[in-house]
């Protein structure tokens, strides 16, 4: 297969339109999805957890979202 070099984006050939409710799109799908949890596995620490207050869960959800940025 050659080797095509294009000096813009903009030259690039675009990507096929895919038909709606195909089958193969669901295996796309699933694809995509096992190398997104590979690239970056999905981490949910175990069990159920109580709070006092709606504050102090929110504190706790927002807690993770910055520890999940970080990584």
């Amino acid at each position: 297969m050659p080797i095509r070099k294009y000096r813009s984006v903009l030259e690039m050939p675009g990507v096929k339109a895919r038909k709606p409710l195909d089958p193969e799109n669901l295996r796309i799908v699933c694809e995509l999805t096992e190398l997104a949890y590979a690239l970056h596995p999905w981490r949910f620490e175990p069990g159920v957890r109580k709070f006092r207050s709606i504050e102090e869960a929110h504190r706790h959800r927002d807690s993770g979202r910055a520890g999940a940025r970080k990584s």
